[in-house]
């Protein structure tokens, strides 16, 4: 039998959604007994259509609600804004353009982002994207690259970086080890990719190395096949690309996450028993479960969470590999600031506008 000391261990590794502007029951029950140590906002979460005074109060209750529940007074606090296309916020939070346009703005739109991300109790951007936009069919990337190149990429995506950091957010890059050649959606498929590590190493690897080299706390991994590289496993559950790539090749110290579970393209995977061990064990430590695409996952996270549970129980999740994890996870937490939800000036919403304009000049 899994107990709830048993289940809070996996919390420890877990970034989870709520589902609505306020909690429901089953939000309440999941955040009390998983005690995630994060949560990933959404559109959802926010209540659209409404003056910004009314929204932001909504978002800040739900805020206070998610801590209290989870019984954590310093969590991650994160949402996806990358700007383009991927924006999950109501106005007046502005509209910058995707990262292929920003160019030599790329560090001031982030450190404006990071000001309006701040003001909403957020700490952490699920950004920058290392991607390289090297297939222009790609269905998922494209624009949201900083570059169409490794050199002009990682050039972008450091300068971003920089601003996240120097405004008081924390940054990820993403998705280890590229998804810019794909020409499949992994919210609906397992992309594959026939690459060699040479390949990679020539083109994907070059931006994440430059990110590294700036000290990025958090990497997230693709729900990528690599058949040259690890014919059984996609990146998120492979040793020989979270482990020899990542960490013994490019050196990197700080926090493995993997992308959202609940992302068709490992879905029925992340429900199979053993999952969650492979998952660890191959370098993983912390995990998206957005209960965003998925209307039954709430069911699936407790079966997630037992699994992991069980693997330790059993042994076939080392506890050496699991303390090493929470150790990486509790220390970029430590340093990680806690911001209270407060409006913004509207003459910072108006320069930050005025920006976003100009980088589509």
């Amino acid at each position: 039998m899994v107990g709830s000391e048993d289940l809070e261990n996996f919390g420890n590794h877990l970034i989870l959604g709520v589902s609505d502007t306020a909690l429901s029951d089953d939000d309440k029950r999941i955040l009390s007994v998983l005690k995630p140590v994060g949560v990933i906002f959404f559109g959802k979460n926010f209540l659209d259509g409404t003056p910004y005074d009314v929204w932001l109060e909504s978002f800040q209750n739900l805020n206070d609600q998610i801590r209290e529940y989870a019984e954590r007074d310093s969590m991650f606090m994160t949402l996806d804004h990358e700007g383009g296309r991927v924006v999950r916020t109501p106005l007046p939070i502005t509209r910058f353009p995707d990262a292929l346009l920003l160019g030599s703005d790329s560090r001031k739109v982030a450190k404006a982002t990071a000001l309006e991300l701040k003001s909403l109790g957020i700490n952490v951007s699920w950004s920058p994207v290392a991607d390289i936009f090297s297939r222009p069919e790609n269905p998922i990337i494209g624009t949201r690259a900083f570059g169409y190149t490794p050199e002009t990429t990682a050039e972008g995506v450091c300068e971003y970086y920089r601003g996240l950091q120097e405004g008081g957010i924390l940054g990820c890059a993403k998705h280890f080890p590229g998804h810019g050649d794909t020409s499949q959606d992994s919210h609906l498929e397992l992309p594959v990719l026939n690459l060699s590590l040479e390949d990679l190493r020539v083109r994907e690897l070059i931006p994440f190395k430059a990110l590294i080299s700036e000290e990025v706390p958090l990497i997230m991994t693709a729900h990528i096949l690599f058949p040259q590289i690890d014919s059984r496993f996609p990146a998120t559950l492979s040793p020989a690309i979270l482990k020899k790539i990542l960490r013994d090749e490019l050196g990197f110290k700080g926090v493995v996450v993997s992308d959202d579970l609940d992302m068709k393209a490992v879905s029925e995977m992340f429900i199979q028993p053993g999952t969650m061990a492979r998952a660890v064990n191959a370098g993983c430590d912390l995990f998206i479960i957005s209960r965003n695409l998925n209307s039954v996952s709430i069911e699936r996270t407790y079966q997630m969470a037992e699994d992991f549970a069980d693997s330790l129980r059993k042994g076939s999740l080392d506890e050496s590999v699991v303390a090493a994890a929470r150790e990486r996870i509790r220390k970029l937490l430590a340093v990680t600031p806690q911001y209270g939800v407060q409006a913004l000036d509207k003459d910072i919403l108006q320069r930050h506008a005025e920006l976003a304009i100009a980088c589509c000049d």
